[in-house]
């Protein structure tokens, strides 16, 4: 194996990590976007209760 064909495959497997790590960062956001909605909606729910 030639150096460079050591160094493309180094670089194909650090970004196929990185790409990872990025889908694992945006799931998360979107799960914490859901959780911040649901509070959100629960919190008017419990307003809506206190006031009636």
């Amino acid at each position: 194996m030639s150096a460079s064909l050591i160094s493309r495959l180094a670089l194909l497997a650090v970004m196929a990590l990185a790409t990872t790590g990025c889908a694992n960062t945006i799931r998360g956001i979107g799960r914490d976007t859901a959780n911040t909605v649901d509070a959100t909606q629960n919190a008017g729910a419990n307003v809506v209760k206190a006031a009636n």
